[in-house]
């Protein structure tokens, strides 16, 4: 299958923020057009987990991720929680796919019941109903009941659960692996070509 042209990335406030920072990097060394929706939860994780202040204004964290990563002009526009003309937030013009990465249990208990009270939720629910790849990466120990119920009520629907439980076959020896691994996985659901990682049965796996 040939990767998507186009993906909504989210992140929300689950603990995990560095699998979507590493995420956002790898769909735009791909060359893919990404549309990136961060929470307000987001912003405090990602000043806790990777010492990163977010800026409220999208204007300003899109000029400060084209400084970062300079092949995000012209792919990558970032956008408000409420810009409900956003193309993300109709099925006459959705994105290719869509991942939500990190994910909360709130965040994906409001995309299983169709809530779409911001644009995170709204994207996600032209998704499923446009039938687009849709990746949940919830970042929770343990699970209750509920969460697994509405899981399951995803993945029935087509939705891609994709818990961020890294592997150790590979003998990973830094953090950055550890990341790679569980990154690695959700490109190969989006059948985005990389390199993070040998396959299993290549050298370097056993």
């Amino acid at each position: 299958m040939q990767p998507p042209r186009s993906v909504t990335l989210a992140w929300t406030g689950a603990s995990g923020m560095p699998y979507g920072v590493r995420l956002l990097e790898q769909l735009l060394a791909s060359g893919i057009h990404v549309y990136l929706l961060v929470s307000a939860a987001a912003q405090i994780v990602a000043r806790q987990e990777m010492n990163w202040s977010l800026p409220s204004q999208p204007e300003r964290l899109q000029a400060e991720l084209e400084a970062r990563w300079p092949q995000a002009s012209g792919t990558l526009r970032v956008l408000g929680r409420d810009e409900w003309f956003a193309p993300v937030a109709s099925g006459s013009n959705p994105a290719d796919a869509m991942v939500v990465c990190p994910c909360t249990m709130g965040a994906l208990a409001a995309i299983a019941q169709g809530l779409s009270e911001n644009l995170i939720e709204r994207a996600a629910d032209v998704c499923i109903k446009e039938r687009r790849t849709l990746v949940l990466v919830p970042r929770e120990t343990p699970f209750s009941v509920l969460h697994l119920e509405n899981m399951l009520r995803l993945a029935r629907l087509g939705v891609v659960i994709l818990p961020p439980n890294p592997g150790f076959y590979h003998l990973p020896r830094s953090l950055d692996e550890i990341v790679d691994f569980v990154v690695a996985r959700i490109l190969d659901q989006l059948h985005v070509p990389h390199a993070l990682m040998p396959r299993w049965g290549d050298a370097g796996t056993s």
